[in-house]
């Protein structure tokens, strides 16, 4: 393990945990509370007023680290476009939410054409300024691709936007989607590492981030993440996912992302063609566990847990290539 992935992880980490003290407080006070919906489970009613825009204090320790590294590791650039620029999407909808007061945020198109921006941006730049090819590695191969050719554009864009919402559907649960996106960043980091790709020192300085944001999120949460940090997040897998020529594989170690999207697909889907009936008590899923009885570390950690198996299987289909 080189210098680089310690320091990345550390600076990152010690950042996070020294900004946590002043952050939190200083949200509290401008009333950044969490607004907790009164059909949800019962329990979350009492998170009611828990600071929100906590993924600030992700944001800020993984650019900064960012940038100490940049100048020798340029590859990170475009990951760290995708991270920020999604973060801003979802720190406009967190502000318009919780400081202007307006439930709604941003409206569905605003987002969408935010997000649609900043990721078109990412592909423009990952066409004319990297030799980065949009053909996705098969996994189990090192010599195979799949490469939609004139639909690869369409194709990025559809995977970014579903992982970064995947990402942000996934976070409802105090440390679910930081401890999940954790694993992630660290399959990305040893992938990176073993394949010499250049972008380590953001994926370690993310799991640096993270495992200092959970110390201030884990059950009772002091501080929520918010759009700001689970939209970041998802940009954050998306953009190394391509980096790395690997989107394929985000359905592998970002299953449980998939299995959110998808139960809240299923669900309206059904609610509507049945005239009312539901498949899940709840969607997004996590939350019809909760209404089946289990608390939300034992949900929590059965989520990592299957992220952190995933995460093993997808290193097994990793080939040198």
């Amino acid at each position: 393990m080189n210098q680089t992935v310690v320091m990345s992880v550390v600076i990152s980490f010690v950042i996070s945990v020294l900004l946590g003290p002043v952050i939190i407080p200083f949200l509290r006070r401008l009333k950044v509370g969490q607004t907790v919906r009164d059909d949800g489970p019962q329990s979350h009613l009492k998170k009611s007023g828990t600071p929100t825009m906590g993924g600030i204090l992700i944001l800020f320790s993984v650019t900064v680290t960012s940038v100490l590294f940049i100048r020798d590791y340029p590859r990170i650039a475009p990951v760290l476009f995708l991270t920020v620029g999604f973060g801003m999407v979802g720190l406009m909808d967190d502000y318009i939410k919780v400081v202007c007061r307006r439930s709604m945020g941003l409206t569905a198109w605003q987002k969408l054409l935010g997000q649609l921006t900043v990721t078109c941006i990412f592909a423009w730049y990952l066409v004319n300024y990297t030799d980065v090819s949009l053909a996705m590695k098969l996994p189990g191969f090192s010599d195979r691709y799949l490469d939609f050719g004139p639909w690869n554009l369409p194709v990025l864009i559809f995977i970014v936007l579903g992982t970064a919402n995947g990402t942000n559907f996934t976070d409802g649960l105090d440390g679910l989607a930081g401890s999940v996106t954790l694993m992630v960043a660290v399959f990305f980091s040893v992938v990176a590492m073993g394949t010499g790709a250049g972008i380590e020192p953001i994926t370690c300085a993310v799991a640096g981030a993270l495992l200092g944001f959970l110390l201030f999120n884990v059950h009772p949460a002091k501080v929520f993440m918010g759009d700001t940090g689970s939209l970041a997040l998802g940009g954050f897998v998306a953009g190394c996912g391509y980096m790395l020529q690997m989107p394929l594989y985000i359905a592998i170690i970002g299953v449980i992302y998939l299995l959110e999207v998808f139960s809240v697909i299923l669900q309206v889907t059904y609610f509507k063609a049945s005239g009312g009936r539901r498949i899940f008590r709840m969607a997004p899923l996590h939350h019809h566990f909760e209404l089946c009885g289990w608390s939300e570390t034992r949900i929590t950690a059965l989520f990592t847990i299957i992220t952190a198996l995933m995460c093993l299987a997808a290193l097994l289909a990793v080939k040198p290539g």
